[in-house]
């Protein structure tokens, strides 16, 4: 897939020498039910009666863009959610931020409720890929373009376009990773979320990595841990009392990572049983610097808001864009995790 360089706005959004690794492909062409979330703006406020100001009068067009997460208890997401702001920002455009807390009968709500509300086009993030349908669809039958981000949903015909990290390229690489820091193989777990599409992909991949040397690694457990902190850090706990002999863990996401790595710092074993994860967060950073992580495959959360705006922009102006565009993923190493402990990429 072709690449290229991100529109000018984003130079102020994105500081590119963090993206180390990670760009954007060419291509051509709420706290409650129905309330947003929006920096500055009181959570009563319904969405039609907020706007960002500074609108320019220069402008021949203005729009007004949502985006639904599936959740903001997450640095991810929160990072998404400031390069749509701050976008809307430069432009002079209205921008609502919808939080569904993993809560996907909220989400179909906030989304039936947001067919109603005159937006130009959402970005959507599901908080459940299968059963989403029913709010993705009222949207949809409501005229409003809907780009899908991070996580796809199950009805990509509904959707103008999906953006994501290549999620099986993610488990791949730290497939391969396992197997050079490990050649002998040995006692694995995997912390996996099979209701999230993504989250199989990076299993997948995972395994797929391991290549030739698979039969050398036996997965001693393999868990739903939900992508969530205390549930993986349960889990965890679980796991290593029952094989004393673990070799490695991996992790779905970051932030079940994070979750083992609590763990094994409890049963005194952070650095004696390797654990790899997919996100790169500013937390998996600081744990590899100390030696806790092992391994993490990147995500750009603030790549992908950016090439998620700028197509919805080309969309809007009457261009063709790509059915898929997957944000390259890559090991991230200790030097560049030193570099950009603070931030997302």
């Amino acid at each position: 897939m072709k690449k290229k360089t991100l529109a000018l706005w984003l130079i102020s959004v994105v500081i590119l020498g963090m993206l180390t690794g990670c760009s954007s492909p060419d291509n051509s062409s709420a706290d409650s039910q129905t309330q947003p979330v929006e920096a500055g703006i009181d959570s009563n406020t319904q969405p039609e009666e907020t706007q960002t100001s500074g609108v320019d009068a220069t402008e021949e067009k203005t729009y007004r863009f949502a985006f639904f997460t599936n959740t903001l208890n997450n640095t991810f997401q929160i990072a998404m959610s400031d390069v749509y702001e701050q976008a809307c920002k430069e432009k002079g455009y209205e921008y609502v931020c919808y939080d569904s807390d993993y809560d996907a009968s909220m989400q179909i709500s906030q989304l039936e409720d947001a067919a109603n509300k005159g937006f130009d086009a959402i970005f959507l993030i599901p908080a459940d890929s299968q059963s989403i349908r029913q709010g993705v669809e009222a949207v949809y039958n409501a005229g409003i373009p809907i780009f899908n981000v991070d996580t796809p949903v199950a009805d990509l015909d509904m959707v103008v376009t999906t953006i994501a990290t290549d999620a099986y390229q993610a488990g791949f690489v730290l497939g391969e990773q396992m197997v050079a820091d490990y050649p002998d193989g040995g006692d694995i777990a995997i912390l996996e979320h099979p209701e999230n599409e993504s989250a199989v992909q990076r299993v997948t991949g995972f395994l797929d990595g391991l290549g030739t040397a698979v039969d050398n690694y036996n997965i001693v457990a393999r868990q739903n841990c939900g992508s969530a902190l205390d549930q993986s850090l349960t889990i965890t706990e679980d796991i290593v009392q029952a094989n004393p002999d673990l070799m490695a863990i991996f992790c779905v996401n970051g932030t079940s990572g994070m979750g083992s790595i609590a763990a094994l710092k409890e049963k005194g074993l952070d650095g004696q049983v390797g654990v790899y994860c997919i996100d790169a967060s500013p937390d998996n950073k600081a744990a590899m610097v100390e030696g806790a992580l092992t391994g993490v495959a990147a995500q750009c959360p603030m790549v992908i808001a950016a090439t998620s705006f700028e197509n919805a922009l080309n969309h809007l102006n009457g261009q063709e864009i790509e059915k898929e565009i997957l944000i390259p993923s890559y090991s991230l190493t200790l030097e560049q995790a030193e570099a950009t402990v603070d931030v997302w990429q």
